[in-house]
């Protein structure tokens, strides 16, 4: 049993887990807890993981190996979508003492109640279909921004994921539960929040004396009608769930800043419909066109997948040009990696591996050519920026409203700061 309290956090994945992991780390700390760094040594170190790829995992076990030389008597914890997926697997690492699906993350402090070190792991999991419960969370590592979980779950089949069987079904929180998170970061100082999900434009929520079901842009209007939240950003949204009128609300809004994430994973309609997205490039483009219409100066970033099966040269070239042709402010890409379990495996031929990484590194290169084209634009501009607190050697960074970064000299009274800012 542990009566020592000391414990250190790592998050590996998405926005959504580090809104999680603060949200454990504040359950740890009304039970006790100090948190210290990752790299020091604590008597509990909890590793929140992602499975989207094999490097998740494979970062989860380097973890792990590392805990044990530095802090070898220390108790080793693994949740997240890793622990979901593969909780055995995970129980026979050396080193691991607890494992915890995804229905029980969130009683992590009666669990380290009960737990020793050596020995067999201790294994808490379900079958994904009973986690129905959705959990508030969100992020206060500093003033600054704050992910805030607002939707988890996916009801979405794509042929190369695990997340539905990591996450479960599709699932969101209240509106007065929102709203008291977004009141408890706007005391904390928080200028700024990203609202977060796993499929966060499928948002829905039917009170219980309610005939209709709220959705996501029935929380935005929410939003910006009852809080003083300076800023929002719309984190990842699936082009499909991306409406008209969720991009003319943050064409005219106040608070919700020129920004979205939208993914599009492959600019092949061969390969849309092997991944089985509920989309094709004609639909994208037209969200693209109306975003640009609407706001010129809006950034749009696009999350774009290499190597997926079956993906030959020509339906590569078809996603680099619709890429590059396109007005998009940046990429992120990644490098397909077979999942256990999807239905993806079963698609040929295979890519090879130098293959998927060298359309990687292209894709990578355009990303670069986007993000300084975008910028360049802006030159001259005045936009408002907010600068976050760390120094990084004599200067301070920040984001504009549409997400370009600038850099400046360190001075302390800008930190925290909405400051108008020549580009």
């Amino acid at each position: 049993m542990i009566t020592s309290k000391s414990v250190a956090l790592h998050t590996l994945g998405c926005k959504l887990n580090y809104s999680e992991t603060s949200t454990i780390a504040r359950l740890l700390e009304k039970d006790g807890f100090v948190q210290k760094d990752f790299d020091e040594v604590a008597d509990v170190y909890i590793i929140n993981t992602c499975s989207v790829t094999d490097n998740a995992d494979k970062e989860c076990r380097q973890l792990v190996r590392r805990i044990a030389k530095k802090a070898p008597d220390a108790n080793v914890v693994i949740t997240g979508c890793y622990a979901q997926l593969k909780p055995l697997e995970l129980s026979q690492i050396q080193g691991v003492d607890l494992v915890l699906g995804a229905a029980e993350k969130f009683n992590i402090t009666a669990h380290l109640k009960e737990i020793t070190k050596g020995g067999k792991a201790a294994v808490f999991s379900c079958d994904i279909d009973d986690v129905k419960t959705f959990h508030s969370s969100f992020s206060v590592n500093d003033r600054t921004r704050s992910f805030l979980k607002v939707q988890d779950g996916c009801n979405y089949n794509c042929s190369f994921c695990t997340i539905p069987l990591a996450r479960g079904a599709s699932r969101s929180d209240s509106f007065q539960n929102i709203l008291e998170s977004v009141k408890a970061l706007e005391n904390a100082g928080v200028k700024e929040i990203v609202l977060t999900g796993i499929n966060l434009g499928d948002y829905a929520y039917k009170a219980g004396n309610q005939n209709s079901t709220l959705k996501f842009i029935d929380l935005v209007r929410f939003l910006e009608e009852n809080t003083s939240i300076e800023r929002y950003r719309i984190s990842s949204i699936e082009p499909n769930l991306l409406t008209d009128e969720i991009i003319e609300f943050v064409a005219s809004s106040k608070r919700f800043m020129p920004h979205f994430h939208i993914p599009l994973q492959s600019g092949s309609d061969k390969i849309l419909g092997l991944m089985q997205r509920r989309y094709r490039t004609a639909l994208y483009q037209q969200r693209i066109d109306v975003i640009k219409k609407l706001m010129p100066h809006c950034a749009i970033g696009v999350d774009v997948i290499v190597g997926f099966p079956a993906e030959s040269n020509v339906e590569f070239n078809e996603t680099f040009k619709f890429l590059e042709n396109n007005d998009i402010s940046y990429l992120h890409v990644f490098t397909y990696s077979e999942r256990n379990d999807t239905k993806a495996l079963t698609i040929n031929p295979v890519v090879p591996l130098h293959v998927r990484h060298e359309r990687n590194k292209i894709l990578r290169n355009l990303s670069y050519k986007k993000q300084i084209e975008f910028a360049n634009k802006h030159i001259g501009d005045t936009r408002n920026v907010l600068f976050e607190k760390r120094n990084k050697n004599g200067t301070i960074e920040g984001f504009t409203d549409n997400y370009i970064t600038v850099t400046a000299a360190f001075d302390d009274k800008l930190v925290n700061t909405i400051s108008k800012w020549k580009i």
